[in-house]
């Protein structure tokens, strides 16, 4: 296929992890050894940037900053929640890329971002603009298909799990037979995440905690929440809880969640611990309880990230420039695991177009039929995705973090009225 010759555009979108910077630093190394490409932009807070104007030039930041994204949680361009709803955003779009000669478009999100990055693909194409369009992969909630895994995962998973061995110490100290502790974590459609907490479990310990994993895809019944909570209490001195932000009961309801959507319809979850919680206190007499809920602590816990998991942030932004310049356009990078024991990951493509509103669920073949934990397969898949320490320069004691310059490209076009 023929060079084709022009500047590149990084975005990011959605919630941020501790490693989508890495894919960031990943993307503007490569995009700078090809000849190919003029210049770097990047657009702050996502498409709103992109309607709005509003770059910045990513090559004229050092390569001391570049290499600082790499340990550097959240979105360090600025993210969204925008879904491009007319076709008047979309011709916006189009006429910016224009505007700045942008032939490379690389977006950096979860699902509902591919959508957007599938959506500007097709509209270039219909325009007939020559565009390049890439997603990178990103969600902590590892339910991206067509990928093995996804990039922000893995650091999630060792921060929720180093958590639940700290919490466990404590407990094991207070407990008389007579606590639950519930740690509420994230996974809006998927377990994943609260499936993680089970890699704190020892090899030869299998009544560690977490000793109760709820999941979205196993129907919650409040009966059976007790019964397993009073048969772990007769055993051990404490309970440990671990449930997903998600959960739904047997009609496929969410047991707590905000009547308020996001832009993209999706609702706003939060109280599902406070529900098991209150189910404790009304049904269980003399039992103490406490709730945990890390929030957006989980996802920005840099300082225990995995570094398994930024390498791989770092090669998908790699191989995303490299699959562009090679003349793909309308796909994901994925990753994609070897098949020896020892692991081994590589990058590939998939369709825009098949991972789009996707959502990938955890195997119920990976849940034990207690369906409050996980068996070996899981283990034998997620544990490979903690290994590593990412090293944080300290600034007195404290993580010191990437701080971009930022140098705004000029704007050309009238200001954009959504």
């Amino acid at each position: 296929m023929a060079e084709l010759a022009g500047n590149v555009l990084v975005a990011q979108s959605g919630g941020p992890t501790a490693v989508i910077n890495a894919s960031v630093a990943g993307l503007i190394t490569e995009s700078l050894n090809n000849d190919c490409i003029e210049e770097v932009y990047g657009s702050l807070n996502g498409i709103l940037g992109i309607l709005q104007e509003d770059l910045v030039d990513l090559a004229a930041e050092s390569q001391q900053q570049i290499r600082a994204l790499k340990h550097t949680p959240g979105a360090a361009l600025g993210s969204c929640r925008f879904k491009l709803k007319k076709p008047a955003d979309l011709d916006r779009v189009l006429e910016v890329f224009k505007a700045h000669n942008i032939r490379y478009f690389f977006y950096i999100g979860g699902n509902d971002s591919q959508d957007t990055a599938a959506k500007i693909s097709a509209h270039a194409v219909a325009a007939g603009y020559e565009l390049r369009v890439i997603g990178v992969p990103k969600t902590v909630d590892n339910d991206l298909t067509g990928t093995d895994h996804c990039p922000g995962f893995g650091s999630v998973a060792k921060y929720l799990a180093a958590s639940v061995r700290e919490l466990a110490a404590d407990h094991e100290s207070m407990g008389q037979g007579d606590l639950v502790s519930i740690l509420e974590v994230m996974g809006r459609s998927a377990g994943w995440i609260a499936a993680s907490t089970s890699l704190a479990k020892r090899r030869d310990q299998p009544h560690d905690s977490p000793h109760l994993i709820y999941l979205p895809e196993i129907p919650f019944s409040q009966e059976k929440c007790l019964e397993d909570i009073r048969r772990v209490l007769k055993r051990e001195k404490f309970c440990q809880i671990v449930v997903a932000e998600g959960l739904t009961d047997a009609d496929g309801n969410y047991v707590s969640a905000d009547p308020a959507t996001d832009a993209f319809g999706h609702a706003q979850l939060g109280g599902a611990g406070e529900f098991i919680k209150s189910l404790v206190e009304a049904n269980l007499p003399g039992v103490k309880t406490r709730l945990s809920v890390p929030g957006l602590m989980q996802r920005a816990a840099s300082h225990s990230a995995s570094k398994t998991d930024a390498d791989e942030a770092f090669l998908v932004g790699q191989a995303a420039v490299k699959a562009a310049v090679d003349g793909e356009s309308d796909k994901l990078v994925t990753l994609v695991r070897g098949d020896t024991d020892h692991y081994t990951c590589e990058t590939g493509l998939a369709p825009l177009a098949d991972v789009a509103n996707a959502v990938k669920k955890l195997p119920r073949e990976w849940i034990n039929e207690d369906g409050v934990s996980m068996n070996f397969q899981f283990i034998r898949y997620a544990q490979p995705l903690i290994q590593g320490e990412v090293v944080v320069p300290q600034d007195n004691g404290v993580p010191a973090f990437a701080r971009l310059d930022k140098v705004r490209v000029d704007k050309t076009l009238p200001a954009y009225v959504a």
